[in-house]
């Protein structure tokens, strides 16, 4: 037998034997948990406490201001505090002042609760005027209108501001400047508008609702006690009936004073500006009361009719003011007020009694029972 070569053993049958699963490692023990120290409230409170005091020295600042200053010599001791913005810098030490007159124009409260828009529009002239390296100002309008006194009032400033320092006030049209919203334009010394901006809707509304009919199919009847024959003027309880012709007639008086009104600062304002320009501008045309009757106008055939200087866009505007400035180049600005943690500490504090609209571009402003608006509304037309 040959021992040099061991014998072969056979195959083992079926697989290998399965090897024991590893067993898990074992996770070590979390470390301890630190203790709060609560120190980021500390901070948070240290921060807090630093904001206020500092809003309250800068509220301070500006009442003093206002009770020995300026506020003292004029009257006045509640103003919008407002610092520049520079919209375009062009490295230029002189400036042209941007003043926007954006929705509705009203002589209402803001949405701060602070100053109505006549008076911010106001202040923001005033501030203007002040400044000597202001050589004029854009007013950059994108409204349909609003109330009859706000608009005048408006109109007044921006007219005064012309007076009292010389300088221009070119407005530039956005989409939407009409009825009262070209009102306030209409002093301008120059007006620019897209050809397709909505402008014109020359005229006065005064809005009434009658409910009468409503009433007497609930049986309901009203007793009224009144003073004298037209004391209860537009009232929505009374049937048509018991309207007297004079009433309407009294109504009618006021619309057509306020119509009167408007087509004068048409007419004073656009024959200023066409002797300043020295006619280089558009002169109304003879015709141009015939358009005054609330249609409404594109910027094209404002242009056709008078009613605005010249064709463009908001560049436009700008390039306009500087010619008629004489400035090769200047700073774009905006004054505006400044963010005031007080004021956001007393608008969270006045919850109560607020409530949150929403807007969703369907429903257009409701008008005021009683009150005449220069105001473009295709709804009610």
């Amino acid at each position: 037998m040959d021992n040099a070569n061991p014998p072969v053993l056979p195959a083992a049958e079926g697989p290998p034997p399965a090897l024991p699963p590893p067993l898990p490692p074992v996770a070590p023990p979390p470390p301890p948990q630190a203790r709060r120290s609560g120190r980021g409230w500390k901070w948070a409170a240290i921060i807090l406490f630093i904001l206020l005091v500092v809003s309250g020295l800068n509220n301070i600042r500006y009442l003093v201001r206002d009770w020995f200053g300026a506020g003292a010599r004029t009257g006045e001791t509640s103003r919008p505090r407002l610092q520049e913005v520079v919209l375009e810098d062009h490295d230029a030490e002189d400036k042209i002042a941007v003043v926007d007159i954006e929705g509705i124009i009203s002589g209402g409260l803001l949405d701060t609760g602070e100053h109505d828009v006549v008076s911010d529009v106001a202040h923001q002239l005033e501030r203007a005027r002040d400044d000597g390296d202001v050589k004029g100002v854009l007013l950059r309008v994108d409204s349909p209108g609003g109330e009859v006194l706000a608009a005048d009032q408006i109109n007044r400033a921006i007219a005064e501001y012309e007076r009292k320092t010389g300088k221009p006030v070119v407005a530039s049209m956005g989409g939407l400047a009409a009825s009262g919203g070209y009102y306030v334009a209409a002093p301008c010394q120059w007006i620019v508008a897209n050809e397709l901006t909505i402008t014109g809707s020359i005229g006065v509304i005064m809005h009434g609702l009658n409910y009468r009919g409503l009433m007497d199919k609930l049986g309901l009847r009203p007793e009224v006690y009144k003073s004298g024959k037209f004391k209860d003027m537009m009232s929505g309880e009374r049937s048509l009936e018991e309207t007297p012709p004079e009433e309407r007639q009294m109504v009618q008086g006021l619309i057509d004073e306020a119509f009167s009104r408007f087509k004068q600062v048409v007419a004073e304002g656009r024959n200023k500006a066409n002797q300043l320009n020295h006619g280089k501008g558009r002169a109304l045309a003879a015709n141009w009361q015939n358009y005054a009757d609330g249609r409404v106008l594109s910027g094209r055939q404002a242009y056709d009719m008078g009613f605005v200087d010249e064709l463009g866009d908001f560049k436009t505007a700008v390039a306009r003011i500087k010619r008629l400035a004489n400035l090769s180049k200047a700073n774009l600005i905006q004054y505006e007020q400044p963010f005031d943690f007080g004021n956001l500490l007393r608008l969270l504090g006045q919850s109560e009694g607020r409530t949150l609209k929403l807007d969703w571009g369907a429903e257009g402003p409701k008008l005021q029972l009683g009150r005449m608006y220069f105001l473009f509304l295709p709804g009610l037309r």
